[in-house]
């Protein structure tokens, strides 16, 4: 009935999200969030096709950056390196970036090799943003010495990344998915990072921020929560500190 590459929710959660079926192990079905930073498994019985044309209505807007006077001044957004554990999600994340006219440079890394691609791609682009995302979770009944599935391994990425740059005003670092120790991360060095509530996040959401911190003025602080609000979970999903921004501006054009 199931096959690989069907959509489907879980009845024992209220179907409250769409999962993509990438793997069956025997009677059980390893999931993926398609627009949640999430993978799951669930048991045949617990699954339901989902037939809707729509999979999701969030459309993340950042006109109020964007929208840039171009009369008399030229603007220079900051650039962004994009690492992330997912090649699926950080394909949405650089069309977002693409459709927003950011200078963005996107990295395929798996968790595990966070650190190397970090340092390497760090030397290779000198990013002003720097975003290092996948796919996390909380277990709430430890398993091993840690809590968190990958959260180590992105604190380790932050912490390599602040010895090429210790600034936080001079390399904006956003870190972290689904349900990662928002404040180990911060800790660790990160400017943004989730999740205050230990809740999943949406797949856009790391580049959301790090879209509104390049269209950020470098000579004002960044409106934290108008950066927050544009997000799919608010400051529940992801928080931050207050910072200057990135983008120049120049006169005239």
């Amino acid at each position: 009935m199931f096959q690989i590459g069907d959509l489907v929710t879980r009845k024992s959660y209220d179907n409250d999200i769409v999962f993509k079926i990438i793997e069956i192990q025997d009677k059980n079905f390893i999931l993926k969030g398609v627009v949640v930073r999430l993978f799951a498994d669930s048991p045949l019985e617990d699954l339901k096709i989902y037939n809707s044309n729509e999979i999701d209505d969030f459309t993340p807007e950042i006109d109020g950056y964007r929208s840039l006077e171009r009369n008399e001044y030229f603007y220079l957004p900051g650039r962004i390196l994009h690492i992330d554990g997912d090649k699926e999600y950080l394909d949405k994340c650089m069309n977002f970036y693409k459709k927003n006219r950011l200078k963005a440079f996107g990295i395929y890394s798996d968790e595990s090799n966070l650190v190397n691609s970090v340092v390497n791609n760090l030397n290779k682009y000198k990013p002003d943003i720097l975003v290092i995302t996948g796919h996390d979770a909380y277990y709430r009944k430890k398993r091993t010495n840690d809590n968190y599935k990958n959260t180590s391994k992105f604190i380790e990425a932050v912490k390599e990344a602040r010895k090429y740059e210790s600034s936080h005003e001079k390399l904006f670092i956003i870190a972290g998915a689904c349900q990662s120790n928002y404040e180990g991360l911060i800790k660790a060095g990160a400017n943004f990072a989730s999740s205050p509530k230990r809740i999943n996040i949406h797949a856009l959401d790391p580049a959301i921020v790090a879209a509104c911190l390049a269209f950020s003025d470098k000579n004002n602080n960044i409106d934290l929560i108008k950066i927050l609000d544009k997000t799919k979970y608010g400051s529940d999903g992801i928080g931050g500190i207050i910072t200057k921004g990135t983008m120049y501006i120049g006169y005239p054009r």
